[in-house]
């Protein structure tokens, strides 16, 4: 018996390629305490769950890159974006990948950033 391949992967990027990307949005998905402890400087931040009221805020012309903490929400969320007609791709590893690749995090008040 042969297994059929994936019918639709989630795309995806690691976190430094995220990061060289300047052309492209970076999209928070994490909520309100995960984003204030640490998150990426240029990010923009949509809660997952206020994306559907708030996708007329994304940008139909640029790529978008999902983050979350890990990867899973942020996956969830490029396969909403892609069947809403966006162009998305997961930041594999989250903000946890992020964080471990020693790129920027800053929390709310512009102090160095936290993971949680």
């Amino acid at each position: 018996m042969t297994v059929p391949p994936e019918k639709n992967p989630i795309p995806d990027i690691s976190a430094e390629e995220a990061e060289e990307l300047t052309d492209a949005l970076l999209l928070d998905v994490r909520e309100a305490d995960e984003w204030a402890a640490g998150h990426a400087p240029t990010a923009t931040w949509i809660p997952m769950g206020e994306l559907q009221a708030r996708i007329a805020e994304l940008p139909r012309d640029r790529k978008i890159l999902a983050i979350c903490r890990s990867g899973g929400r942020s996956a969830a969320v490029v396969e909403a974006l892609h069947g809403a007609g966006f162009d998305a791709v997961n930041v594999a590893g989250g903000m946890q990948s992020w964080a471990r690749s020693g790129l920027d995090v800053v929390a709310d008040d512009g102090a160095a950033g936290t993971i949680i």
